[in-house]
């Protein structure tokens, strides 16, 4: 079993608590991915076809929901999320540098953003609103202002 998956045990003592006082309403669709993705942290694939059955929707309706909205995600996130901006400000203060040091110092390839070991997930961020700090970096919900490399790898390594 991998760290990612969901057994049957997950479905019957976390999932059918959620989505069940909502049986057969369509309409709830949003408030129960919402509550099922703050369970696992994620939306898990195993639980999609449990969901569609209970709100009676299709599978395909619900993907079409939880991919079009930003906030539902299909894997499972690290234990800190590390966002770096990428907006004008913070890209013209080196941000893209920022955002490759951490990719770097996390050893993250293009197109992976979660560690192996579920510590850390990498997000690009198109702003903060937070410009005149530029670049910024946000750990889980502490904001870093004014980074460069070395700072940004320094930072990191009090997650660890």
């Amino acid at each position: 079993m991998t760290l990612n998956t969901v057994t049957e045990n997950d479905i019957q003592n976390r999932l059918l608590p959620i989505v069940t006082p909502y049986q057969g309403e369509k309409g709830a669709l949003i408030p129960v991915l919402q509550k099922v993705q703050d369970e696992f942290g994620y939306l898990p694939r195993e639980v999609i076809p449990e969901i569609a059955r209970i709100l009676c929707l299709s599978e395909s309706e619900i993907y079409g929901v939880a991919t079009f909205y930003a906030q539902f995600r299909f894997e499972r996130q690290g234990e800190h999320t590390v966002k770096c901006c990428q907006g004008t400000a913070c890209y013209v203060q080196g941000g893209k540098r920022i955002l490759n040091t951490v990719r770097k110092e996390l050893d993250l390839p293009e197109g992976k953003d979660t560690t192996d070991d579920y510590k850390f997930s990498l997000e690009r961020v198109a702003c903060f609103g937070s410009c005149a700090l530029a670049p910024v970096m946000v750990i889980d919900k502490m904001v870093y202002g004014r980074m460069n490399p070395t700072k940004a790898r320094e930072i990191l390594s009090r997650y660890y």
